[in-house]
């Protein structure tokens, strides 16, 4: 294999997992993939010393432009936008930083920072690059990436999970969801809701979905048992999603809505279904991210 192809295929796990982070989008991030494979087939090779930092920096600088095209497109975006889900590998809710890093709840948070801000806390605080590398990708000094860095994690500390929750935890609560779900069962939900519970639904204008987000235990709880599972050919399965437990809804065999949960000190403060196919074609199989 070509040097340049095999450094290329090395990283690209980590390259498409930048780009994610930065966009929240697996279109977007393969666009960017393309764009970044593009310019190291163009690149002096010879003068490289360092392949995976100089990807890095391409993947985040063409994010960077991507981020500021796809804002404006969603700025029209019909009713809430959110993050397109991944089916993703139990390797990575075994990095408990990394699952933490790309959950759904996460990315929302990282769409509240500007795009520099984005790419600096993306860069250091989920791949540990130093504030030189980092200050080089971005193109400022590296005291101003210090300083963008300690307000971004300002930001995001405010607005992130309240705590790290385990694999069996979050699975206990997501059974319990699923089966309230399931047989409408209003108090088995507001045993699991938190008091403060916000759903969001996001059809893009194409399906169906909450037009607005709903706010509060009771509303919710009423809302889902409302709308619980009746029919033969509708099914909830668990999956693995952005690293977390979440449920599928399958209809007639194929998707139509991804639930994924927030979950904070064993209640579920978030919930977050995803019903636009344009967001859920990707989910034939899991994809791989790493760090």
């Amino acid at each position: 294999m070509d040097p340049a192809v095999d450094a290329f295929v090395a990283h690209r796990n980590l390259l498409f997992t930048v780009a994610y982070e930065m966009l929240g989008s697996t279109a977007d991030a393969e666009d960017v993939l393309q764009e970044t494979w593009l310019r190291w087939a163009d690149a002096d090779h010879a003068a490289v010393r360092d392949a995976r930092a100089y990807l890095v920096r391409i993947t985040t600088r063409q994010s960077l432009n991507r981020l500021r095209t796809i804002g404006r497109r969603r700025e029209s975006y019909v009713g809430s936008w959110l993050p397109e889900p991944l089916l993703t590998t139990p390797d990575v809710a075994d990095d408990v930083e990394l699952a933490e890093h790309v959950s759904m709840a996460m990315l929302l948070v990282l769409e509240t920072l500007g795009p520099t801000e984005r790419a600096v806390f993306v860069l250091r605080e989920v791949f540990e690059l130093d504030y030189d590398e980092i200050a080089a990708t971005v193109e400022k000094s590296p005291a101003a990436v210090r300083q963008i860095a300690h307000r971004a994690r300002s930001h995001v500390a405010a607005r992130r999970p309240r705590g790290t929750v385990s694999t069996a935890d979050a699975r206990r609560v997501l059974d319990a969801f699923r089966r309230a779900v399931e047989t409408g069962d209003v108090q088995g939900l507001l045993d699991v809701l938190a008091p403060d519970v916000v759903l969001l639904g996001d059809g893009g204008g194409i399906r169906q979905a909450l037009s607005r987000p709903v706010r509060g235990a009771d509303k919710v709880a009423r809302l889902l048992a409302s709308r619980r599972i009746r029919v033969a050919a509708l099914s909830l399965r668990p999956a693995e999603v952005n690293g977390h437990p979440a449920l599928v809804l399958v209809v007639d065999g194929e998707i139509d809505t991804v639930v994924a949960l927030r979950i904070d000190d064993g209640l579920v403060t978030g919930l977050y279904a995803v019903r636009n196919p344009e967001k859920l074609s990707h989910l034939r199989r899991p994809t791989a991210l790493s760090r």
